[in-house]
C-alpha cells in the first residue's frame, strides 16, 4: 500500500485545520488514483489550494498543472482555448496554437467555476474525459493524457439535477467528490487559522509578533465569515494597514457587515447618541462590544448590532 504524504503537503495553510485531518486522508488517497476529482464548497474555502494540493501529492506531479479560470473565458473562445487551433482554422488563425488539454499533457488540467461550462461545449469536454481524445479546431484528432481536476459551487448537483449542467458530464466529474466546509461550520479551527495569518502577514510585512485583542478573538468566534477564509485574512490585513501599532481589533473595521452578526441580543436596542461614544458604550455595557451601523430620529438614537 502506498503511504500517505504528511498533510503539509497539500500546503501549510492545511496544517492549521485540525477538523480536517479524517478529510485529508481520504483526499489524499483520491489524489493517488488517475480518477477525475471535484472539489466543491462556498467561495474563499480553499478550494483552489485543495485541488492544486491534490496534483502536487499525485503520480502526475512532475507534470504539469494547467489551470482554467472557465468563467474569465468568452464562451465564444471557449473551445479553442481548452482544445487549441490549427493554422487556417478560422479567420485570423495564422499560426497554429495548443489549447490548454494539449498543455496539460502528463499532468493535470484544473478547471475552475466548471458550473460556467458553456452548454454547447460540454459533450467536447465530456468526450475528452471518457475517451482520452480530443480534436483541435481544424486539426486531427489526438491523444489527452490528462488527469482533470474540477473546482465548483455547492449548487452543482442540484443544477445538474434541474438541467442547467449536463448531468452525464457531472458524473464523469465526480467519481471522487471532495466538499469543503464552511468556515462557519469549522469554527474550531478559527484560532489556528488566524495564527497562521498572522504569521505570513509578520513575514510580508516586516512586523513583529502579531497579535489580536481577546476582545476581538471573541467576536470574531462568533462572526458568521461568509467570505470564508479569504475574508478572514482580507479583515487581519486590514487591520494591520489601517490600524498601526497594537494588537489588532478587527471588528472596529467590520461596521459594513455588521447586521450578519450572528449575536442578535442586543441587536435594535436602541441607546441616545452622546451614549454611544466608545467612553459611553464601554460605560454603559462594560462586557460587550458593539459597533454603531447608523443613527437616526430626533434624539439621534442608534442602533447596536454586535456584543461580545
Amino acid at each position: 500500500m502506498t503511504p500517505l504524504i504528511p498533510v503539509s503537503a497539500f500546503s501549510d495553510l492545511f496544517r492549521y485545520t485540525p477538523s480536517l485531518e479524517s478529510f485529508l486522508g481520504s483526499a489524499q488517497r483520491a489524489a493517488l488514483s488517475e480518477a477525475p476529482l471535484l472539489v466543491l464548497g462556498e467561495p474563499g474555502t480553499g478550494r483552489s489550494t485543495l485541488a492544486r494540493g491534490l496534483h502536487a501529492v499525485s503520480g502526475r506531479a512532475q507534470g504539469p498543472l494547467v489551470e482554467v479560470d472557465i468563467s474569465a473565458i468568452p464562451c465564444t473562445l471557449f473551445e479553442s482555448e481548452l482544445f487549441g487551433y490549427e493554422a487556417g482554422a478560422f479567420t485570423g488563425a495564422e499560426i497554429s496554437l495548443a489549447g490548454r488539454v494539449e498543455r496539460a499533457q502528463d499532468g493535470s488540467l484544473l478547471l475552475d467555476h466548471v458550473e460556467d461550462i458553456p452548454w454547447d461545449a460540454q459533450p467536447k469536454l465530456l468526450r475528452v474525459i471518457a475517451e482520452k481524445r480530443f480534436t483541435p479546431l481544424g486539426g486531427r484528432e489526438k491523444p489527452a493524457d490528462v488527469r482533470f481536476l474540477g473546482i465548483g459551487s455547492e449548487d452543482l448537483p442540484e443544477r445538474a439535477a434541474q438541467g442547467s449542467f449536463r448531468q452525464d458530464l457531472f458524473y464523469r466529474l465526480e467519481v471522487v467528490t471532495l466538499r469543503l466546509p464552511p468556515l462557519r461550520e469549522r469554527r474550531s479551527d478559527l484560532e489556528s487559522l488566524m495564527d497562521f495569518f498572522l504569521t505570513d502577514l509578520q513575514q510580508r510585512f516586516g512586523k513583529n509578533r502579531l497579535a489580536v485583542t481577546p476582545t476581538a478573538r471573541a467576536w470574531m468566534a462568533e462572526y458568521a465569515w461568509p467570505g470564508n477564509l479569504r475574508e478572514l485574512r482580507n479583515v487581519l490585513e486590514r487591520s494591520l494597514i489601517t490600524q498601526g501599532e497594537g494588537p489588532l481589533d478587527p471588528p472596529c473595521l467590520i461596521v459594513a457587515v455588521a447586521a450578519q452578526s450572528p449575536c442578535t441580543r442586543w441587536r435594535n436596542a436602541r441607546f441616545s447618541l452622546p451614549s454611544l461614544t466608545p467612553v459611553g458604550i464601554r460605560a454603559g455595557l462594560p462586557n460587550c462590544w458593539v459597533s454603531v451601523a447608523r443613527h437616526s430620529g430626533k434624539n439621534g438614537a442608534g442602533t447596536i448590532f454586535r456584543r461580545r
